[in-house]
């Protein structure tokens, strides 16, 4: 694999896809990741009525960033290559839609997130990301 795709929560179940991803780096140190957050987009009237649109996409990149901390610590210490990169969207559909407009080779993920609210990679999500991606998923439990 040349250039993989890894979706992060900060969890330590996307921790350990991490850790994994960093191991293919390891073995083939030209690999480069994109390591990934996606926040889904704000859906609470009370928050839109409140704040910016700009205002809402830089609490929610900042969130991205945070989410993305013990993955960069992981692959910094492993001195993989990596480019970080926080999106807003629908899950599933913006990792699978990152790894073709990365030209990712595939997507390295965990299998289980934080939980319904601050998931980014839950079970359901792994599941929708394998149906729609058109590279290669290796799920890491």
């Amino acid at each position: 694999m040349r250039k993989a795709l890894v979706p992060v929560d900060g969890s330590s179940n996307s921790d350990r896809a991490v850790s994994h991803a960093a191991a293919l780096a390891g073995i083939n140190p030209a690999m480069e990741i994109v390591l990934l957050n996606v926040q889904p987009p704000a859906d609470d009237w009370e928050v839109r009525s409140f704040l910016k649109k700009e205002e809402i996409e830089a609490m929610e990149e900042s969130r991205g960033g945070d989410a993305l901390q013990s993955a960069r610590t992981l692959l910094d210490a492993a001195k993989a290559r990596y480019t970080p990169l926080v999106l807003i969207g629908p899950i599933a559909e913006t990792i699978a839609r990152t790894a073709l407009e990365q030209n990712c080779d595939g997507i390295v993920m965990g299998t289980r997130g934080l939980g319904a609210a601050a998931s980014v990679l839950l079970g359901s999500v792994a599941s929708k990301v394998i149906h729609l991606a058109d590279v290669p998923v290796t799920l890491v439990k």
